[in-house]
């Protein structure tokens, strides 16, 4: 059997493990947080590299995209350095190649038609492959990485707009703690509303979903998510607060969606590669595994329970 640990320096109350046949191959995917320990994430790799094969790496990315330029986050290069002889990937590569699928999908299968919707993606950086397939479609789109990644209460309107941004402050960004650009252990349980004027101004939320549940407000009647790494607790949240549809850009496992560095891990395990796959590696793997986005209606633009 192949075997697959994500090691996440998100909470470990997240953690999850499934069994599948992937391509002929029995496969075991496990989820492993670090409650924001970097260096118990470093341990952890260290003491499993070359006994399984392949690591995702949680809760962090390795390299982050913007306009055509690839920047690395200090943090992650520290937590990569620890796996010597088992592959480790972050999931940038679904992020290109998978993510990129997610609005063409929408159009064919739900009849979205993208030019009439007004769509919140919390941010770009890590998902860039979305942020230009959502740019195409000529939507209304507003994007968040100074809200949600910097705490800066400025809006970005356009792509060229969040790419002049990111080439100005990726670099120096790139050097901080990730404690400092992104929620890690215990903040991801909490919910702190905040821009809620983005939220109701939005028909579709978009992006990684610590990100948008870190300031979701308690009504979302009617909205859709476009996000991953959703558990059955998240779906029951995203109900309460009255979501309509919620989409995974990766399938249910076992009752939830994993990350898309779990799944790049597992694919990159069934090929039997010791290195990440290029973005058309990936595609051809998806289409042969059959690997399809989740679609689930929570409810029918019903009011919002009370959250208390």
């Amino acid at each position: 059997m192949k075997r697959v640990v994500s090691v996440s320096i998100g909470s470990s109350e997240r953690d999850h493990a499934a069994e599948l046949e992937v391509l002929g191959e029995r496969v075991r995917v496990e989820r492993i947080g670090t409650d924001g320990d970097v260096n118990r994430a470093i341990d952890l790799i260290r003491e499993l590299d070359g006994k399984v094969d392949a690591f995702g790496m949680g809760g962090i990315d390795l390299y982050v995209w913007a306009g055509g330029k690839r920047y690395v986050l200090r943090d992650a290069r520290r937590i990569a350095a620890a796996a010597r002889r088992t592959p480790i990937v972050d999931g940038s590569g679904l992020k290109n190649s998978l993510e990129r699928r997610i609005v063409p999908y929408l159009s064919r299968e739900l009849g979205i038609r993208w030019r009439e919707r007004k769509v919140l993606l919390v941010s770009a950086i890590d998902r860039f492959g979305m942020a230009e397939e959502l740019a195409k479609t000529g939507c209304q789109l507003i994007i968040g990485d100074l809200m949600f990644v910097l705490g800066v209460p400025i809006p970005l309107r356009s792509l060229s707009a969040f790419t002049a941004v990111a080439r100005l402050l990726a670099p120096l960004a790139v050097q901080l703690p990730i404690s400092v650009l992104y929620p890690t252990g215990q903040k991801q349980t909490r919910v702190q509303p905040k821009y809620t004027r983005y939220y109701q101004w939005a028909d579709m939320i978009a992006g990684d979903f610590h990100f948008i549940r870190r300031h979701m407000p308690a009504d979302l009647s009617g909205k859709t998510i476009i996000t991953q790494t959703i558990t059955a607790a998240d779906v029951r949240e995203l109900e309460r607060r009255g979501v309509e549809l919620l989409v995974t850009t990766t399938p249910k496992l076992n009752g939830r969606s994993f990350a898309t560095n779990a799944i790049e891990a597992m694919l990159v395990a069934v090929a039997g590669r010791a290195r990440e796959l290029s973005p058309v590696e990936y595609l051809e793997l998806i289409d042969e595994v059959g690997l399809t986005p989740r679609i689930e209606r929570l409810s029918r633009g019903t009011q919002a329970v009370p959250v208390l």
